[in-house]
């Protein structure tokens, strides 16, 4: 069990690390080719930060894992919207901007209910609930749907080219080609040595996927936003969650089904109710105050429900 903890621990550091080198490495390619900031934000820096999730995923897909799948997934996505967001609004009250408010995180809402209603497929049907491949290439059409507004959200801003110190290029390829590695590497120590873990501790794959998986590969959001709010940078702390939520679901899940087909178990239903129940809170907590800001309480009210459910899942587990 130690030796399965140390390894499972070294996978998400190495994931971490990977998604690192590979978004620094690319990025400065890129740069010296004279591609913009935007196009590397919109390409490079977003898979990069969901590229554990996304790693994940692909192997725990494609060895039949389904309940890591979903586990990382939406478990991530409520460790974002309800730890992140409640650390960083402890931090600094989040005042974002309008269209955050209007669009962002009703898109990142209607992301969920999609999801929800792909899942459950005997509320319609008395099919098997799973992501099917069609259901799958539905959520990457919505993926593609929100990479179009944000591209035109910031079509209008001149990007800029920010001169730094240059690396020869192979190094910069050395680092994305570590940084794949370490990917591979880390995703595929995470998920065998977690099954393992789950099987000897007498715990479901659900948990470890709703917890240490997701915490886990969740820590590059935590760290943006946590940098963010300690630097006032509001809509970047804001931003960073709910646009990885949105990723997460439309194309991470996405790719997974596509790849190959996931079984859904209705027990995490009760887990996108929680979802969709934070986010509708987001979006009313920015009128309570009426000046479009997570105060403080409000942001301890999501940590509090965060750290109450999760020990109530273990608890419950355990018992």
């Amino acid at each position: 069990m130690f030796l399965n903890i140390l390894l499972l621990v070294g996978g998400l550091v190495i994931l971490i690390y990977g998604a690192d080198w590979l978004v620094a490495g690319a990025s400065a390619i890129a740069k010296k080719m004279k591609v913009s900031d935007l196009a590397i934000g919109l390409t490079v820096v977003s898979f990069g930060t969901s590229a554990p999730e996304f790693v994940v995923n692909t192997f725990a897909a494609w060895q039949g894992n389904a309940d890591i799948v979903f586990g990382n997934i939406i478990g991530s996505n409520n460790f974002n919207l309800l730890f992140i967001l409640g650390i960083t609004g402890l931090i600094s009250p989040l005042v974002v901007q309008k269209s955050t408010v209007w669009k962002e995180i009703p898109i990142s809402f209607i992301a969920v209910i999609v999801l929800y209603f792909l899942v459950n497929d005997q509320l319609i049907m008395n099919n098997e609930n799973m992501l099917s491949r069609i259901d799958g290439i539905i959520l990457l059409v919505f993926f593609l749907g929100f990479l179009y507004y944000v591209y035109k959200q910031l079509g209008a801003e001149e990007a800029t080219i920010v001169s730094e110190k240059q690396r020869p290029t192979i190094v910069l390829w050395g680092m994305i080609i570590g940084g794949l590695f370490g990917l591979v590497l880390g995703g595929r120590l995470v998920v065998t040595n977690a099954v393992e873990m789950a099987q000897m501790m007498g715990v479901s794959e659900k948990i470890i996927g709703l917890t240490i998986i997701a915490a886990g590969t969740s820590l590059p959001e935590l760290a943006t936003s946590v940098v963010a709010a300690l630097k006032k940078n509001n809509d970047i702390a804001v931003g960073n969650v709910v646009g990885s939520n949105i990723f997460n679901i439309f194309f991470i899940l996405g790719a997974s089904s596509v790849l190959k087909p996931v079984t859904f178990s209705t027990a995490f239903n009760l887990d996108l109710y929680l979802l969709a129940g934070g986010t509708l809170f987001l979006f009313a907590a920015m009128f309570l105050s009426g000046k479009k800001k997570l105060d403080r309480w409000e942001a301890a009210l999501l940590l509090a429900v965060y750290l109450g459910y999760t020990t109530w899942l273990v608890m419950k587990e355990l018992n």
